[in-house]
């Protein structure tokens, strides 16, 4: 303990003896070093004055930048608020007139299948038909006896003539065809107006089809746009047709769409069968460096091949044979020395698997029409169902029905209005669609021959509203009441409906043209049909109209 107590003495005598104010060195200048430590602690004092304002005003600058940060979040945020209100009021919107305009095109489909039987449907007419006269029983019985009749006989003798000559025409050429390498024909088919008996204005032209097929060993393989594949809006009711080997697999190889090694070889196809030259595909009539059938092709080995035929047979007739139209490729004319001719349409078809529906290679168009996506698309033709059904339907109608007599009277007045103002977007296709609908939605009793006057009113008041609305929906397909004893394909039942009037949203000239010539139609009736009325006493009419009422 005591040496303790001295080590810590002795620690502090030292520390004071070596103090230097105690004992300054020589020539200290302690006053002088206090001096400049003073001014040097004053200037160091004015830096850090002049430090902490340019903090502050840092400060000061940082806290209005957040302020006017939380200023611009707030109105960012505000905006957002307004915005999803708005877009939410938007889709809102949307739903509701979506739910609108669904139930209104439902209520329209449900209207067009109760078009009643009422008498007075004058009374619910659209605005075109104020102040139309329609021709009553009488006159409407005396030009149909003179105009409509008369022809029936005509149209017959000149079938038959035809139909002869089409049959000899295609015996020819498949004698004159490589049967290894050209296309195999079948036998023709007469569809359309002239074989449905409706056809009244001349002249008379009978439409025929004409099946074909590749030769051994390959086969068609068809896509329609209704198959599940998505096609745009302009391709619906069009298709294409692939050239297939008979033995390749319809799903498909994964060595078609995978390329092998060469040491790797696959055991379902030869190496001859993956490769086709381009010139072998094309002898095919398929489109350049493609498999799909090539529809402008077709229609030139079928005109070469029908040349052929006639110079084969040619020396047997005392007429000549012609192609007709440069735009409608199997447009034919039959010359006779007298000066009269006949003319018919002989088009090459490709069968749609196993069914009555055909593609066709070229197909008569009207002004309303878009001309086709390309070579390879090919237009739906359900002309043989259409005239089935028809002849089902009859079956259950009363005899001499009106059916027919209509659609001859409709097709006979917009002919003549179009001979006079022009041609316009409607066509005789569209008049038979309308006479359809029609015949499948009202009762059988309702096509009595006495009820001619009323439905053909029915037909016109339809042909109305679908030319308002720019509605006139394929009869076959999308619809779902199509009879089971035609065996229709249900893949189109079940497809989207297609619109015949769609092109009119896109052609506004076309479809004011249409309408036009439509309401031009109905000031006029009356007088086109008396033009070709024999002349009935007022009395009589009117003792008739009385008896009908």
């Amino acid at each position: 303990m005591p040496v303790g107590i001295f080590r810590v003495c002795l620690v502090v005598i030292t520390a004071i003896v070596n103090h230097p104010l105690l004992f300054p060195k020589e020539n200290g200048t302690v006053p002088e070093n206090t001096e400049e430590i003073i001014q040097k602690m004053k200037e160091r004092e004015e830096s850090l004055r002049l430090e902490q304002l340019r903090l502050e005003q840092e400060i000061a600058d940082q806290e209005a930048t957040q302020k006017a940060l939380e200023k611009a979040a707030e109105v960012v945020e505000e905006s957002k608020e307004e915005k999803v209100q708005w877009d939410m009021w938007t889709a809102l919107s949307m739903v509701i007139f979506l739910l609108i305009e669904l139930w209104r095109q439902d209520f329209q489909e449900g209207n067009w299948q109760d078009t009643g039987g009422e008498e007075d449907d004058m009374a619910v007419l659209g605005k075109a038909f104020k102040g139309v006269a329609f021709p009553n029983k009488a006159v409407l019985a005396s030009f149909y006896e003179k105009r409509i009749l008369g022809t029936t006989g005509d149209m017959a003798r000149m079938r038959e003539m035809v139909e002869g000559f089409a049959d000899d025409l295609l015996e020819a050429l498949r004698s004159v065809c490589n049967r290894d390498a050209d296309m195999e024909v079948e036998d023709c088919m007469g569809v359309g107006s002239m074989y449905e008996n409706w056809r009244v204005r001349k002249p008379f032209v009978c439409d025929l089809i004409v099946p074909f097929a590749p030769p051994e060993p390959y086969c068609f393989r068809s896509q329609i746009w209704c198959s599940g594949d998505s096609f745009p809006p302009d391709e619906q009711g069009y298709g294409t047709i692939k050239v297939c080997r008979a033995d390749e697999d319809v799903t498909g190889c994964i060595c078609d769409k995978t390329k092998l090694g060469e040491d790797m070889l696959c055991l379902l196809h030869s190496q001859a069968n993956t490769t086709r030259p381009s010139s072998e595909m094309e002898d095919l009539l398929c489109f350049k460096n493609t498999q799909y059938l090539d529809a402008d092709q077709v229609m030139k080995w079928f005109q070469i091949a029908v040349t052929k035929a006639w110079n084969r047979i040619a020396h047997k007739y005392e007429f000549d044979l012609s192609f007709s139209l440069l735009d409608s490729p199997g447009a034919l004319k039959i010359k006779f020395r007298s000066g009269k001719s006949i003319a018919f349409n002989l088009n090459p078809v490709v069968q749609y698997e196993n069914s009555d529906v055909y593609f066709i290679s070229h197909f008569p168009r009207s002004s309303l029409a878009a001309d086709l996506p390309s070579s390879t698309h090919w237009f739906l033709t359900f002309a043989v169902y259409e005239r089935r059904f028809v002849q089902l339907v009859s079956k259950t109608l009363p005899a001499n029905a009106c059916h027919v007599s209509c659609l001859q009277v409709l097709s006979f007045l917009h002919g003549k209005q179009c001979s006079l103002t022009g041609p316009s977007g409607l066509t005789n296709y569209h008049l038979k669609t309308v006479m359809l609908h029609l015949l499948q939605a009202r009762p059988s009793q309702d096509w009595a021959p006495e009820k001619l006057e009323a439905r053909l009113q029915d037909m016109l008041k339809f042909l109305e509203k679908c030319l308002h609305e720019k509605k006139l929906y394929h009869f076959f397909i999308g619809n779902g009441k199509v009879p089971a004893e035609l065996g229709f394909p249900m893949i189109f039942q079940r497809a989207e409906p297609l619109n015949l009037f769609r092109p009119f949203v896109l052609h506004r000239d076309i479809y004011r043209k249409t309408v036009d010539t439509f309401h031009e139609m109905l000031r006029n009736m009356s007088a086109l049909i008396n033009e070709y009325t024999v002349h009935i006493p007022l009395a009589h009419t009117n003792g008739i109209h009385k008896q009908s009422l």
